[in-house]
């Protein structure tokens, strides 16, 4: 029997959409959409294209909007709060949404593809947009969070941002009267070394997220400490729950009391034994496996758009008004059995 191979796809460029790359939009998420379009320039052409202000040697949005719908590109949007506004300028281009945080409310056609960077975003979208062409692509922890063998003067370090007020308020103060307590408040150039000089690193973000009702998306800073050979007590809320197992390779954090807190957080930095993280475990977020990654997608992307272009999708979405048909359906569909077994003659 001749098995049909795939038809190539046509190589398409990808341009990464940001607000902007200047200081006043530096956060976690920016960083993590510009290592990913690094990675994607391994396998295939990528750049940067800001659309809320104009930069010097960087694409501007409205400009690449006036030269009209090209199909040899693919814009990558990732900002949560921009997308819906972004899509529909869009409209008629190949776009891609590179899915951190879940949980905006905004619904997407099935012409537009996700990239998730976490199962647990994975599965929200799964279950929001069935008929969408859904991937796994996570978030990359680079080989500055690993290892460097330095002293560890710091017992206890803090980020200010996303951190709880009960971290703050209250377990940080009962830690200072024991150990050295390291508070970041601001950016951080090289946050690798911060963690190789750390035992133990506090994260507790579900607050934090609960105020913004969306989820926590990847969950950066306690990978990268891990990787880093830090001690991690930490919330699991969202995909922090991807990774981090409570007893085995973390700590849960606010745990009953304040000094039942203090009481596991001090057992370990007075141990001082190292904490240790296979390669293994790491391997699945190192740029090896997300430029393979990187590669299986873009073709499958590839191929999609060529069908896209040609093709009209033709399954049902799942909007309330058809729930509440199958909701209907299904009552209906119950009572007709109970009225059968009624009036069904006994033998």
């Amino acid at each position: 029997m001749q098995i049909c191979q795939p038809q190539i796809a046509e190589q398409r460029s990808l341009l990464f959409l940001v607000p902007g790359t200047t200081g006043q939009f530096f956060c976690g998420g920016l960083f993590a959409e510009l290592k990913a379009m690094k990675l994607a320039q391994q396998a295939t052409q990528a750049e940067v294209v800001t659309y809320r202000q104009r930069e010097e040697n960087t694409l501007f949005l409205p400009d690449l909007l006036r030269q009209g719908i090209r199909h040899d590109r693919i814009f990558v949007v990732s900002w949560g709060f921009d997308v819906p506004k972004l899509i529909k300028q869009l409209k008629g281009h190949h776009v891609v949404y590179h899915a951190h945080s879940a949980g905006y409310g905004f619904r997407l056609p099935p012409t537009v593809p996700i990239l998730t960077v976490s199962r647990n975003t994975m599965g929200y979208w799964g279950q929001y947009a069935p008929h969408s062409l859904i991937y796994y692509l996570p978030n990359q922890i680079s080989d500055e969070f690993s290892s460097r063998n330095l002293p560890r003067d710091i017992d206890v370090l803090v980020q200010a941002r996303k951190s709880s007020d009960y971290v703050l308020r209250s377990l940080v103060p009962a830690l200072k009267k024991q150990c050295n307590v390291e508070l970041i408040s601001g950016f951080v150039s090289d946050l690798g070394e911060l963690f190789n000089r750390s035992r133990v690193y506090l994260y507790d973000s579900a607050e934090y997220w609960a105020q913004h009702r969306i989820s926590e998306g990847f969950g950066l800073p306690p990978m990268e400490a891990m990787a880093s050979g830090c001690h991690v007590f930490s919330s699991v809320n969202h995909a922090l729950s991807d990774y981090l197992d409570p007893g085995f390779n973390a700590h849960k954090i606010a745990n009953y009391s304040i000094g039942y807190d203090a009481q596991r957080i001090m057992a370990v930095v007075n141990s001082a034994i190292p904490f240790e993280l296979s390669n293994d475990f790491l391997e699945e977020y190192r740029s090896d496996n997300i430029v393979m990654r990187w590669t299986l997608i873009l073709k499958e992307l590839n191929e999609f758009f060529n069908y896209a272009e040609k093709n009209v999708g033709d399954l049902a979405g799942i909007s309330e008004f058809r729930l509440n048909q199958l909701r209907v359906r299904s009552v209906l569909r119950k009572i007709s059995q109970k009225v059968s077994q009624k009036i069904k003659p006994k033998n």
